[in-house]
C-alpha cells in the first residue's frame, strides 16, 4: 500500500494560516539543509493531493515557476508540474490544469483507491478544511509537520475536526537554520 504524507507549515501555536487566509507569517528564507530534506521527502512521490481552495494558487504558481529556469525554485517547480496532481472538490468536476484529475466522490473512498494503486509514495500540502478531514478519517500515515518561529494567535488549524484523540509515535524532530523545526509523526 502506498504511503500518504503531509507536508504542513505551521506556526508554534498551530495554525497554517491566519484567520482570513493570512501567510506572512511564514519562513521563506530556507537555508540549504531544509531545501535537502523536502528534496528527500518528495523524491519518492509520484502523486499529489490538494484541496481546491489550494490547489487554485498552487498549481498556477509552480507553473509559472517552471517557466524562468534561472528562478531559484526551478527545480522543485519541475518536480511539482511534472508530479500527477489530485484535486478534491465538490464544486469543480472536471479539471482546468495541465497533469490534474479531480476527485468529487467520497473522501474516504477515493483516497483508499489512490493508495491501493501501484505507485510510489503521495503527498498533500492542503488546504486546512481538506487536511483536516484527511486527520479526522485517519488517512495520513505520515505528518511533516515544519513549525515556524512564529505565533498568531488566531487562524485555521487543522485537528479542530477531530472527535476523539489520535496518538502518534514520533519518528523524528530535525531543526534547520533557517530556524523552523520539522516534526515527524505516524499515527498509532
Amino acid at each position: 500500500m502506498r504511503k500518504l504524507k503531509l507536508q504542513v507549515q505551521m506556526t508554534v501555536d498551530g495554525f497554517i494560516s491566519g484567520p482570513n487566509g493570512e501567510m506572512d507569517w511564514l519562513c521563506f528564507t530556507w537555508t540549504e539543509d531544509i531545501k535537502n530534506y523536502v528534496r528527500e521527502i518528495t523524491a519518492p512521490v509520484d502523486t499529489i493531493l490538494l484541496g481546491r481552495k489550494l490547489a487554485e494558487g498552487f498549481i498556477p504558481h509552480w507553473e509559472n515557476v517552471v517557466q524562468d529556469s534561472a528562478h531559484p525554485e526551478y527545480d522543485g517547480g519541475v518536480k511539482f508540474t511534472s508530479t500527477p496532481k489530485v484535486v478534491f472538490s465538490k464544486t469543480i468536476h472536471q479539471s482546468i490544469w495541465n497533469n490534474t484529475t479531480m476527485a468529487n466522490g467520497d473522501l474516504v473512498e477515493e483516497i483508499n483507491v489512490l493508495k491501493n494503486m501501484e505507485g510510489q509514495d503521495i503527498i498533500v500540502y492542503g488546504g486546512g478544511t481538506f487536511v483536516s478531514a484527511l486527520i479526522k478519517n485517519k488517512l495520513i500515515d505520515e505528518l511533516h509537520l515544519f513549525i515556524n518561529p512564529t505565533a498568531i494567535g488566531n487562524g485555521m488549524p487543522i485537528f479542530k475536526e477531530l472527535a476523539a484523540m489520535q496518538a502518534f509515535n514520533v519518528l523524528h524532530v530535525k531543526h534547520f537554520d533557517c530556524g523552523i523545526i520539522v516534526l515527524t509523526y505516524q499515527p498509532i
